[in-house]
């Protein structure tokens, strides 16, 4: 149960960091103005709390696991939203990403 909370957290935060960052880069780089600003800053502050939810009470495994979580969700937004399409090297880049996630947080340990 703790793993399957602790993925939909992942997740969720991802959607509130990478679509707040992206907010923010509409605003400023495209010019979008101080609406799609706010609205990234908004996003990227429900983000910091998101995180806190994790089971784990670990603040740096909990953030070097989301560091993995970042970077095949920014691909996957780059493709649905942007229509960036990942080459091989990037999603075998995520994928090791992916792997070490899941060692960092959900191996065995001994408490």
């Amino acid at each position: 149960m703790d793993i399957l909370r602790s993925t939909a957290l992942f997740i969720a935060a991802a959607l509130a960091e990478i679509g707040g960052a992206w907010l923010v880069w509409q605003g400023v780089r495209e010019h979008r103005g101080w609406l799609w600003i706010g609205g990234g800053i908004i996003a990227l502050g429900i983000y910091g709390f998101v995180a806190t939810l994790q089971p784990d009470a670990n603040f740096g495994r909990i953030l070097a696991a989301y560091g993995g979580i970042f970077v095949a969700g920014s691909l996957a937004w780059g493709k649905v939203v942007d229509g960036y399409d990942p080459d091989r090297y990037d999603i075998a880049g995520a994928l090791i990403c992916l792997i070490g996630v899941a060692v960092i947080m959900y191996a065995p340990r001994t408490a």
